[in-house]
């Protein structure tokens, strides 16, 4: 390709000229005031030169540059459109499979000011200069959006447009870019293609769009590769000889909704769609022997045995994967609560009658369903259209590769990854990204389809539930990728995080219908809602997102039970685990975030409507309670919208929307009232009455809670569970909780639900109640008495009468301690908990949670911190091999790692004998790289021992490197080794080193046969 090559036009800059009264409503010429269409080139390249000729036809703007054309074409007041043909004749490959039709033109105006044309709506005048031609754009106050600082030009290659870059002016946009898009592309370059690269640094899911703080967007209407370098000037172009593009102008906001008017807004997924989907091969699967469609029945059972949420189920997903028995198999989902997809891998001809025998969802990809983006667009319209068609559900498909417009038939999904921390790390800002793409839904499957691991899988499932959608893929890892495949604490965990999802559906899918009105997604950047905050669109937020307006997710993505730059910007927001109230903007280090706990907060005003206590939405009745979570701060509201969840009879008004809102004091003592609206409008299985609950984050009790007349107090909650209706305050939840439930009450009714002589969140002092951390790294001894320490900060007054509860893990006991005396104002006592774990409890990370009890400012208050502590095993006393001891950690690269074998397949104990160089050995460790052992010395330990090389089996290739930790510092490292070197002895002191660590990591990015051995692995201990 050759390299484009600049040539800046002369600027005539002249601000005079005499106006020509403007156009009426036919055609219009006006004579241009240069004399000549030269173009100007460099090298291959070609700039426009001046305009020769001008025609004006209502909306429609027409300019002649020598043997170019131009024309401008105005969409609505804020909207248009410029084309650029280099030969004189304007062409469109896209036709209108991209681009909608529209209402009718708006009214414009223009005025010849001598060096240029004025063109103007009610909004904004773009400015056309003359000699040479160039756009620029004003709003109608005069200030400036953009400006060409050249003509548009083209060489053989691409055509590209030049803008100048403001001193603070950042870009967004470019559809789905891999590990990046949630902060600002200033001083990147962007490409815009299908490249079929699906990790870090891909752009699967493109989009040729991007949007600027300055105040407008630009979409290239074309199929044609597009590269955006946000250099300064700013450099857009697409690879064809031709120009074609739509301009919007506003807020980001704005500008995406002008966007998705143009190309067309989200679809609206069932409910079942927002659930979690599982995908898999169940007919003939190689990797998981044989099988039959049917089966997909017993691992939908499995979700129901593990109570746990599945919307749907994509029963063929695997390469030359059919299916058989597919009526049979839909019932049987239906009956279970789920609905049945299929991978469209041959084609969609045959979706009529798999739509018919069941199929509600269908997973696209570009191979199968034809070459090149014109395909993949309408392989998602006609999949989706093949659903509705053939049944009364809605469209719902999901695809690898798409490009612009399949927001309005789509889900687009990052493509097969390789489930690992790395792959956690960059698909955080990748999602939120893609929103101000217009794309309001984008994902990955859980933990990828190839690798991972137990906790790896529970992290990146944690956050993936504040996405809108979802799945996990099977069949291409070692082992099966359900959430409930790898035993405690992991299955609990993962049921918490998906029923936490579940309950907060009514929440997501107000947003999803939002998104249908506005094209914003409900997975947002921190820049498109706080735009003034420079940090917002810097690295200090690239690896969190909210969640709708409301919640902020800090994904934890590395092996650690902390996290650090958590950037919280402007307002209150609230710990949604721990009640603790944070005032931004401000960086929050050292989170304290056990496996259990994803960095989750909370923006102070919210309401946030939830469906209480299920694992399915076909759990809910006609009894069902609609809760309310409110964190009381000044005025604020949200409104629920409601359909039926899976028809298409919305589309015609049968719908419904109900507000909430909230009046409560800014900060501080006060009253607090919730107004429930009427619920207006209506569809098939609305609620005529129903009873509704309401968790208020006061931090104070109330006085009375008024609804119509006071409801009873309850003074517990077992008596809140068994009453029908009443309060109760839960000073140990959260920092204090009022629990609020009614009576059924009927929904066409308003109602005003008042807490009086409570608080705002935080309380009625907020900054006086105390707050609770731990030290890191702390650990204890199945079965053994230890103590857990943790620290008591006062707040902005003493703290008296305090004591310290754990809730610690089944089977463990913990003894409360009391702190004597007072803990002065700012300051912190840390205080040791008597602890004894279970004699079975599990090795490695446990989750506790503290609580104290104390007062501050003449009040009761609490405070609660979630905290990791790690079970050891005892420690050896003696030599030991390291096959025999137990492991803390063994992260392996394929399968298990092996005790006393080589590495072998997806089971264990399926490898051979270790063999290095001819001889055998007993004992030892066969993994495969990358891998990591880690081993409790307890300070016990001298030195280790071993001989390490590539197992023979390889018989020549494979390359690693090996190495050994001690406490986190690295005491020894081998050469890099292949399965043709000679094996490399090891003899390292440990000093009374805690931890080891033995890894074997991959030297030339193959990882073909690099079966690594640690043979004779050999503690001496005493």
């Amino acid at each position: 390709m050759q390299s484009r090559m600049r040539i800046k036009g002369a600027l005539i800059g002249a601000v005079f000229g005499l106006l020509t009264a403007l156009a009426g409503p036919g055609v219009a010429r006006a004579e241009p005031t240069a004399a000549t269409g030269d173009t100007a080139t460099a090298g291959d390249v070609t700039t426009v030169g001046n305009v020769t000729g001008f025609e004006a036809d209502g909306s429609v703007y027409r300019f002649r540059a020598g043997a170019a054309a131009a024309r401008v074409s105005f969409v609505s007041a804020e909207t248009f459109r410029i084309e650029l043909a280099p030969d004189g004749e304007f062409t469109d490959p896209t036709g209108d499979d991209i681009v909608l039709a529209q209402g009718a033109a708006p009214a414009t105006r223009w005025k010849d000011r001598g060096d240029r044309y004025d063109l103007s709506t009610s909004e904004v005048t773009l400015r056309v200069h003359k000699s040479p031609l160039r756009f620029a754009l004003y709003r109608s106050d005069g200030t400036r959006v953009w400006s060409e600082t050249e003509g548009i030009g083209w060489d053989d290659e691409r055509t590209t447009q030049t803008l100048a870059r403001g001193a603070r002016e950042q870009f967004y946009g470019g559809g789905m870019q891999n590990g990046r898009g949630n902060t600002s592309h200033r001083g990147e370059t962007v490409e815009v293609s299908v490249d079929y690269n699906w990790d870090d640094g891909g752009h699967p899911n493109s989009v040729p769009f991007y949007l600027s703080s300055a105040g407008y967007g630009v979409f290239r209407n074309t199929y044609a590769p597009n590269t955006y370098s946000f250099t300064d000037p700013v450099s857009a172009s697409a690879r064809e000889r031709r120009f074609d593009a739509y301009y919007f102008t506003g807020d980001a906001k704005d500008v995406i909704g002008q966007y998705t008017d143009l190309t067309g807004k989200p679809f609206l997924p069932p409910v079942y769609g927002m659930e979690i989907g599982d995908a898999d091969c169940y007919l003939h699967n190689a990797n998981r022997g044989e099988r039959h469609t049917l089966d997909a029945l017993e691992v939908a059972d499995g979700y129901l045995e593990h109570d746990m949420p599945n919307g749907w189920m994509l029963v063929n997903d695997g390469y030359g994967c059919g299916y058989e028995n597919l009526p049979e198999t839909a019932e049987g989902l239906q009956d279970r609560g789920t609905q049945l997809g299929l991978w469209t891998e041959d084609g969609i001809e045959k979706i009529g009658d798999q739509v018919r025998a069941g199929q509600r969802v269908a997973k696209l990809d570009v191979a199968w369903v034809g070459a090149g983006y014109k395909f993949a667009l309408d392989g998602c319209k006609d999949a989706y259209k093949g659903i509705e068609d053939n049944s009364d559900a809605r469209g719902f498909t999901w695809a690898p590769e798409s490009w612009s417009g399949a927001q309005r038939c789509g889900v687009q999904w990052s493509g097969d990854q390789t489930g690992s921390w790395e792959y956690i790390r960059w698909q955080i800002p990748t999602y939120a990204g893609a929103t101000m793409s217009g794309l309001a839904y984008t994902t990955g499957d859980v933990d990828g389809i190839f690798g991972g691991s137990a906790k790896t899988y529970t992290r990146d499932l944690q956050w993936k539930m504040f996405l809108g959608t979802t799945m996990t893929m099977d069949g291409w890892a070692a082992s099966d990728k359900q959430p409930f495949r790898y035993g405690e604490p992991y299955t609990s965990v993962n049921r918490d995080y998906l029923k936490l999802k579940e309950s907060l559906l009514p929440y997501q899918y107000s947003y999803a219908h939002e998104a249908t009105k506005t094209g914003v997604g409900m997975v947002r950047p921190l820049a498109l809602e706080y735009p003034d905050d420079p940090r917002a669109s810097g690295d200090a937020a690239k690896y969190e997102f909210l969640s709708g307006e409301d919640f902020l997710v800090a994904p934890v993505y590395e092996d650690t039970t902390e996290r650090d730059g958590i950037y919280l910007p402007k307002g209150t927001w609230i710990d949604y685990w721990s009640g603790r109230t944070y005032k931004g903007p401000t960086t929050i280090d050292d989170y304290s975030a056990p496996l259990d706990t994803l960095p989750l907060f909370v923006k102070a005003g919210a309401a946030i409507p939830m469906w209480p206590g299920i694992r399915s939405y076909t759990d809910r009745t006609a009894d069902s309670a609609l809760a309310w979570d409110v964190y009381p701060q000044g005025d604020s509201s949200f409104t629920l919208y409601e359909d039926d969840g899976v028809t298409r009879e919305h589309r015609d008004g049968a719908y419904a929307t109900q507000r909430a809102e909230v009046d409560a004091p800014v900060r501080g003592a006060g009253d607090v009232a919730i107004r429930i609206g009427a619920s207006k409008g209506g569809f098939a299985g609305k609620q005529s009455k129903r009873p509704y609950q309401f968790s208020v984050h006061t931090g104070s009790a109330p006085r009375a809670v008024e609804l119509a007349h006071k409801l009873p107090r309850l003074g517990s909650e077992a008596a809140y569970e068994k009453a029908a209706s009443g309060w109760w305050y839960d000073k140990d939840d959260r920092g204090g909780v009022v629990k609020i439930k009614t009576r059924p009450l009927s929904t066409a009714e308003p109602f005003t639900l008042r807490l009086d002589g409570t608080s705002a969140v935080g309380g009625r002092t907020p900054a006086a109640a105390a707050t609770l951390s731990a030290p890191r790294g702390q650990e204890i001894g199945a079965g053994s008495e230890g103590t857990v320490a943790v620290d008591v900060t006062a707040g902005t007054a003493d703290v008296t009468d305090a004591e310290i509860t754990l809730d610690v893990p089944d089977g463990w006991q913990a003894t409360p301690a009391r702190i004597k005396g007072r803990i002065p104002a700012g300051r912190t006592e840390r205080v040791q908990v008597a602890v004894v774990p279970a004699e079975d409890a599990e090795l490695g990370e446990a989750s506790v949670t503290a609580l104290v009890r104390h007062r501050a400012r003449g009040e009761s208050r609490t405070a609660v911190q979630r905290f990791a502590v790690d079970v050891m095993p005892p420690p050896p006393t003696a030599d030991a091999w390291a096959s025999d001891l137990d492991w803390l950690r063994d992260t392996n690269g394929y399968g298990p790692a092996e005790r006393d074998r080589s590495n072998g397949e997806s089971g264990a104990a399926d490898g051979r004998t270790l063999t290095l160089a001819g001889k055998t050995y007993a004992k030892g460790i066969g993994v495969h790289a990358d891998s990591d052992i880690e081993v409790y010395t307890g300070g016990r330990c001298t030195a280790f021992t071993a001989d390490v090389g590539i197992d023979d089996e390889i018989d020549g290739y494979g390359e690693v490197a090996f190495s050994v930790e001690a406490d986190g510092a690295v005491v020894w490292t081998s050469p890099k080794m292949t399965g043709a070197s000679k094996t490399v002895p090891v003899d390292v002191p440990l000093d009374g080193a805690r931890h080891v660590r033995l890894k074997v990591t991959d030297t030339n990015g193959s990882k073909t046969g690099d079966h690594g051995n640690w043979a004779a692995a050999r503690f001496t201990c005493s």
